[in-house]
């Protein structure tokens, strides 16, 4: 049977291939210290499983989330924007509580994108950052990862280059999967160029 067209579309996932390298060389007798994916090694705070002890079994606990996540969690996360970074978000407008990054960028992807549409993505960059925008039927072209003054040199580059004009540009940092970081003097200057070249800043 024929392939899926947005399956089609999407390269190997990088992780896959990765696994299937450790299983066989696990299986031929290597010993592979693990450095992928990063799941969590440390036990779970005690106040963390006394919460979910805590909410188990009553009947609020049982039903669906709103969708754009609880009330009290939005306002709670505007509150920890406030107070860390001293920025105002409207929880009602501005805040929607995903399951984590991957299921954000692949909503987004999905709401923002039309067939067509060239989104800027970091090469490397961690897998949805290309896939989601492939799977709602957009262009990746890539750029540089690094926070260089290079970078914006090559970002102005591939929006004269590319046609559709570019509708966003994604940024990861620190990057995942090169570990580079970005300072704040960098982000500065990106949302003046995005403002500049009037594309959005998808920041993971």
């Amino acid at each position: 049977m024929e392939e899926f067209y947005r399956i089609r579309r999407l390269p190997p996932y990088v992780f896959e291939q990765v696994n299937r390298a450790k299983a066989a060389a696990r299986n031929a007798g290597a010993d592979i210290i693990d450095l992928g994916m990063g799941n969590p090694d440390l036990p779970t705070p005690p106040h963390v499983i006394e919460k979910l002890k805590e909410t188990l079994g009553k009947p609020r606990t049982d039903r669906y989330s709103a969708s754009r996540g609880i009330t009290g969690l939005r306002k709670a996360q505007a509150a920890y924007y406030a107070r860390r970074f001293g920025v105002k978000l409207n929880p009602e407008t501005q805040i929607v509580a995903t399951l984590g990054s991957k299921e954000g960028f692949a909503n987004v992807a999905q709401a923002i994108t039309a067939p067509g549409d060239v989104v800027l993505c970091p090469n490397p960059s961690y897998p949805i950052h290309a896939f989601g925008f492939l799977m709602a039927g957009g262009v990746i072209r890539s750029v540089p990862s690094k926070p260089t003054p290079q970078f914006f040199e090559a970002v102005e580059r591939a929006i004269i280059h590319s046609i559709p004009k570019p509708l966003a540009i994604v940024v990861c940092y620190p990057s995942n999967p090169t570990a580079f970081v970005a300072d704040l003097d960098f982000y500065k200057d990106l949302v003046a160029f995005a403002k500049k070249h009037e594309i959005f800043i998808l920041s993971d």
